[in-house]
C-alpha cells in the first residue's frame, strides 16, 4: 500500500482543529469519580504460566461501573513483594511494597478485538525488569491472540455487533467510555500492588491498546511516561474520511445503514477523541507511527502528538519515529527498542535508574 495520507512535510505541522464538545472534562471528571468510589483491586491469584524467570499473578479489579476486569500481572522472579501478592490467593496486603524492593510499573493495553491471552506472550516490559500489567479489554479477545475472560456486561445499547460502534450513538452508552475508565482503573490497581512503586507508572500500547494509553495520559494527570504506537481514536472524524480499514471501516459501515445517525455518532466519538485526551496531557511522551497505515492513518497520531500537552502548563519531553515504508505494523521491534531505551532514560532524568529501589 503506498503512502495515502499527507506528505511528512505537513505531518509535521499538521494541527488540525477539533471539535471538542463544551462538557467534554466534566463528562470524564463525573465518569471518573463514579468509578473511583471503591478500591480497585478485588482479587489476586497466583498463575502457573512454566517460567522460571518471572512470576505471574491473575488480579481483578473493579473498572467502569464496578464490573470486573481481568488482567495479567508480572514481576521478574525474586523482586522483593513478589511473595505477598499472591499470599492466600485472594486480595493484596493493604499498603505498596512494604519493606520489599519495589519496581516502576508499566501498565500496557492491547489491541482492538484481542484479549489478555496467556502470561507468556508479553515479556518484553517484565523482561526489562518492570513490574507489568496487562489489562484485558471488556468484551473482546475474539478476532485475533489467544482470547480474553472479561465480558461487558453493559453492552445492551444500540450499535453493531464490533466493539467500535457499541452504544455509539449515545456518549454515555458507548463502548469506548466504558474501555478507557477500565485502563484508568488499571493505573489505579497496579499502584496498589505490592512490588509497584506508585509513583512511577508507565502506560504502552499499540492501536487501539495506543489510543487507550494515550487516554490515560490525559486523564491521570502523574503519570510517568507515556509510549504509543499507531494509536486508534486520533483524527477520527478525518480517519472515518480515509479509510475503510479497521475500526473505522465498522463505524462507516454502521452509519451507511443507519442513515441520519452520523451527528448523533460522531458527538459520541467526540467524547473519546485522542487529540483531545493529548492536549490535557503532561507526561513525557513517545510515539510511533507507520506512514502507510490505512488503520490508524497518520495525519491522526501527528494531530495528537503535534498537540500534546499544549492545554497544561508543562513541556513534556516527547519524540516521535515515523516509519516512512510500514503500514500498521509500523516499526515492530526496531521500535520497541526505541521506546526501551527512551523510557530508561527518561526514568534516569528523574533519579532512577529504571530498574528496581529498595
Amino acid at each position: 500500500m503506498p503512502a495515502f495520507d499527507l506528505p511528512l512535510p505537513e505531518l509535521e505541522r499538521h494541527r488540525p482543529d477539533i471539535e471538542e464538545p463544551a462538557d467534554f472534562d466534566a463528562f470524564w471528571r463525573d465518569t471518573l469519580k463514579a468509578a473511583g468510589e471503591t478500591a480497585p483491586v478485588v482479587s489476586v491469584r497466583p498463575a502457573e504460566t512454566g517460567l522460571r524467570l518471572t512470576r505471574t499473578w491473575d488480579v481483578t479489579f473493579r473498572g467502569f461501573g464496578g464490573d470486573p476486569v481481568r488482567a495479567w500481572f508480572s514481576l521478574p522472579a525474586g523482586v522483593g513483594g513478589g511473595e505477598r501478592v499472591g499470599a492466600g490467593g485472594g486480595s493484596p496486603p493493604a499498603g505498596v511494597g512494604g519493606a520489599g524492593e519495589t519496581r516502576p510499573a508499566v501498565v500496557e493495553f492491547a489491541g482492538y478485538g484481542r484479549g489478555r491471552g496467556l502470561p507468556h506472550e508479553r515479556l518484553t516490559w517484565v523482561n526489562a525488569g518492570y513490574a507489568h500489567l496487562l489489562m484485558d479489554n471488556r468484551g473482546q479477545g475474539d478476532q485475533y491472540g489467544c482470547g480474553g475472560d472479561t465480558p461487558d456486561p453493559q453492552a445492551a445499547a444500540p450499535g453493531g455487533p464490533g466493539p467500535a460502534v457499541r452504544g455509539l450513538l449515545a456518549a454515555e452508552d458507548y463502548h469506548y467510555r466504558r474501555l478507557i475508565t477500565d485502563a484508568v482503573r488499571a493505573v489505579a490497581a497496579v499502584r496498589a500492588l505490592p512490588g509497584v512503586d506508585p509513583a512511577r507508572t508507565v502506560a504502552v500500547g499499540n492501536s487501539q491498546g495506543g489510543g487507550l494509553a494515550l487516554a490515560v495520559a490525559g486523564l491521570v494527570p502523574d503519570l510517568t511516561a507515556v509510549l504509543v504506537t499507531a494509536p486508534l481514536l486520533c483524527g477520527i472524524r478525518r480517519a472515518l474520511d480515509l479509510t475503510d480499514a479497521g475500526p473505522y471501516g465498522e463505524i462507516a459501515a454502521y452509519l451507511a445503514v443507519h442513515r441520519g445517525a452520523e451527528d448523533a455518532a460522531c458527538r459520541t466519538l467526540s467524547y473519546v477523541e485522542g487529540v483531545s485526551f493529548a492536549r490535557r496531557a503532561q507526561a513525557p511522551a513517545h510515539f510511533g507511527v507507520g506512514l502507510r497505515d490505512t488503520v490508524c492513518p497518520p495525519s491522526g497520531v501527528y494531530a495528537a502528538y503535534n498537540r500534546y500537552a499544549e492545554l497544561t502548563a508543562t513541556e513534556p519531553r516527547k519524540e516521535i519515529h515515523p516509519y516512512p515504508f510500514n503500514g500498521h505494523e509500523g516499526g515492530e521491534a526496531v521500535q520497541v527498542r526505541r521506546q526501551l531505551d527512551w523510557l530508561r532514560e527518561v526514568l534516569d532524568e528523574a533519579g532512577d535508574s529504571g530498574g528496581s529501589s529498595g
